[in-house]
């Protein structure tokens, strides 16, 4: 008998198509799996009807020799993505009871190329979070528990938390995530998944809601590097609709993907051997330089002198971009309304706002707003917008000597919910080896490459040149395969 939450998409993909279990089988599995694992939290709304209904349609296809790339997997979906009859909220109050009447267009691209959706997954609010503890809904548990006698819940990381929870328990065989400054890689590291966030502009962000629209990028997250080429693939593809989106061929990724990488030059950044960082850390950075040697890369040493200046500098673009992109928040036109009797129009705002956005968000908001305000606006965001390019022009240099970056993913393993919560800078300082390539535009990804002395997942980063995904796919291919990486989080929930 197959065990169906043991297959991710290739093998769910594949037993398909040879006829060794019918979709509708391995959608029932993962429609329990989800109601099984209630107590991770990782679902705001399950849809097992969804998963079921494109199931059926995958069997009667493949009955007549009509299969789609992703007949018979049921995905996860962040609820960032509007999906048509189904609640999106994005984690927040202020969009509770919202449900679009139009598809996203990564999510119509994915149930196009015949995937089902098993549900809306919980996120930090607004994908503003690095722990997802931000949600309305009540925080993600990471399934992992450290190894060392402790019983101590952890994040999944954020803001895509509720997908990398849910890869990791398998309670779904892959998701959509996305990231603005390291909400895929993140959350894949902590929880011993790989997560690739693309080029920018090459899934549309159309029917996404929006954070930052100049750092958001949808990607996928997966059990393994092959699973995020195939998803990644069917995400992708030129939007009209979406005036960022990049008017390019998809290359087949999947097709292509190799583990030799003779001939490769892949950089090793001094600036990310942050002050403090830990000997476990600096231990599997220096073993996936070895991995990559092996595969036959050549490891060169690069410098990207603005890196140190990263961090600030999203934490300035980002809120300014959020406080313009949740200004639509008004309790006019969708989500709640906060109606005080006697309230003119004003206070109503200021009622509905106060009620929907919790208190990241709020922060970020006001953040965005003093940034963006008369006798700041220079010496705050013009000057962030400056050392971005610089940022981004290190990284273009850097290209002269090599073709591919490897960082750690971040600066330590999982740690415990309400740990960081009190701390704003702390928790922000989790984006620290993320943010730079997000401020480039850049691909990146993140394996996972080993585990620390809790027993916990520690995850590898790799940057790619634009639009050069395939090198960063097959660099991940090549630590996944000398990595081994094979431990699963026990069963608690």
């Amino acid at each position: 008998m197959t065990n169906f939450t043991d297959l991710g998409i290739a093998g769910l993909r594949d037993g398909f198509r040879r006829g060794d279990f019918s979709a509708r089988e391995a959608a029932d599995a993962y429609v329990q799996a989800v109601s099984d694992a209630k107590a991770l939290n990782a679902f705001i709304v399950e849809t097992p009807d969804h998963a079921i209904e494109a199931a059926e349609a995958a069997d009667r296809g493949r009955a007549v020799g009509e299969l789609r790339p992703l007949s018979g997997v049921p995905l996860g979906i962040k609820d960032l993505f509007c999906t048509a009859g189904h609640q999106t909220t994005a984690a927040s109050h202020m969009l509770e009871g919202f449900t679009p009447t139009y598809e996203s267009t990564v999510t119509a691209k994915l149930f196009g190329a015949g995937a089902g959706m098993l549900g809306k997954l919980n996120m930090d609010q607004f994908a503003m979070g690095s722990s997802n503890e931000t949600s309305a809904y009540g925080n993600v548990v990471s399934p992992w528990r450290r190894s060392d006698g402790g019983n101590t819940p952890l994040t999944p990381g954020g803001s895509s938390g509720g997908s990398s929870a849910a890869i990791a328990a398998r309670i779904v065989p892959a998701a959509t995530g996305t990231d603005t400054g390291g909400s895929i890689r993140q959350p894949a590291a902590f929880t011993g998944i790989s997560g690739i966030k693309p080029t920018y502009g090459r899934c549309s962000r159309w029917g996404i809601v929006a954070f930052a629209s100049s750092l958001d990028q949808a990607g996928a997250m997966a059990r393994d590097v092959k699973d995020c080429a195939i998803l990644l693939e069917a995400m992708s593809g030129f939007d009209p609709k979406d005036g960022t989106s990049l008017d390019v061929s998809v290359p087949a990724w999947e097709d292509r993907l190799s583990a030799d990488l003779r001939g490769k030059r892949v950089g090793i950044p001094k600036e990310y051997r942050v002050e403090g960082m830990p000997a476990e850390i600096e231990a599997l950075w220096q073993q996936g330089i070895d991995w990559l040697r092996d595969a036959g890369a050549e490891i060169v040493d690069v410098s990207l002198p603005h890196t140190r200046h990263a961090l600030p500098t999203y934490y300035i673009v980002a809120p300014a971009e959020a406080s313009s992109n949740l200004a639509r928040y008004d309790g006019v036109r969708y989500g709640i309304r906060e109606l005080p009797e006697g309230a003119s129009l004003a206070e109503m705002y200021a009622a509905t706002r106060a009620a929907g956005f919790g208190a990241e968000v709020k922060r970020r908001i006001l953040i965005g707003t003093y940034v963006l305000s008369a006798g700041f606006y220079d010496a705050y965001y013009t000057k962030a917008q400056k050392v971005r390019a610089l940022i981004a022009r290190d990284f273009q240099e850097a290209w002269a000597r090599c073709d591919l970056l490897l960082t750690p993913t971040a600066p330590s393993a999982a740690f415990a919910l309400g740990e960081k919560s009190d701390d704003p800078l702390a928790m922000y300082l989790n984006d620290v080896f993320t943010v730079p390539s997000s401020l480039a535009g850049l691909p990146a990804m993140s394996v996972p490459g080993g585990i620390d002395a809790a027993g916990l997942p520690l995850g590898l980063q790799i940057i790619g040149k634009p639009l050069d995904e395939q090198s960063v796919l097959d660099a991940g291919l090549a630590i996944e395969q000398r990595a081994g990486f094979s431990a699963r989080a026990e069963r608690w929930w």
